[in-house]
């Protein structure tokens, strides 16, 4: 059984928690306040979601989840997630976590930055533009006309492999931005972020979107 760990319980965290053990995963959840603070989390999902700590969630993991804010990004365990797929729904909104130069300029992507971070990791972008609330119920069978098209982007082709099933088993179709350098032109304020768009679509706001404001 595969299990996916989670670090990271808010909005998008606990959204996943619920939508993975659903196609058949097991989950490790954790969050800053420790596994105590998730009991509820835990109550109410079921046998296959447990919590941990961070350290423990990406031990535990085949395949992990980072949806923490980008200034927590340091806080993220790297040894354990080494050799390991590591999804990033991050985005940066600098009224939260500060203004970042690098990110400012169109230097750099906030899963650049994780992938810089867990240099042994296969980063990969996902999640990331649509609400919490949509993952586990926006989807629709595979084939239906204006069925919604999420995003992703890596440097690692298995992972957007293993990004796309899971997009496709929760009822959406995939578009991949390219390599993690292009993972902007799916982030907050340009054309594709929290829109609900088809594949054709999705490449078309891709492809306008303006690295700086």
């Amino acid at each position: 059984m595969t299990t996916i760990g989670i670090i990271g319980a808010g909005h998008i965290g606990s959204a996943l928690a619920r939508a993975f053990p659903g196609l058949g995963y097991d989950v490790v959840i954790s969050n800053s306040r420790g596994p105590e603070s998730l009991g509820g989390v835990v109550a109410e999902l079921g046998p296959k979601v447990t919590a941990a700590t961070a350290p423990e969630a990406a031990e535990a993991a085949d395949i992990a989840v980072v949806t923490v804010p980008l200034k927590a990004l340091k806080d993220v365990p790297v040894q354990p997630l080494s050799g390991k797929i590591v999804l990033d729904t991050n985005n940066y909104y600098f009224e939260r976590d500060g203004h970042v130069d690098v990110l400012d300029r169109g230097e750099a992507t906030t899963s650049g930055l994780l992938q810089e971070h867990l240099p042994s990791s296969k980063v990969v972008k996902a999640f990331n533009h649509l609400y919490a609330s949509d993952i586990n119920a926006g989807g629709s069978p595979a084939g239906e006309p204006g069925r919604r098209a999420l995003g992703t982007a890596s440097d690692f082709p298995e992972a957007i492999d293993f990004v796309t099933g899971v997009y496709d088993a929760l009822g959406f179709d995939t578009v991949s931005a390219g390599p993690l350098s292009e993972s902007w032109r799916l982030e907050r304020d340009r054309p594709a972020y929290v829109v609900a768009q088809t594949a054709d679509e999705l490449r078309e706001n891709l492809a306008k979107a303006n690295r700086l404001p």
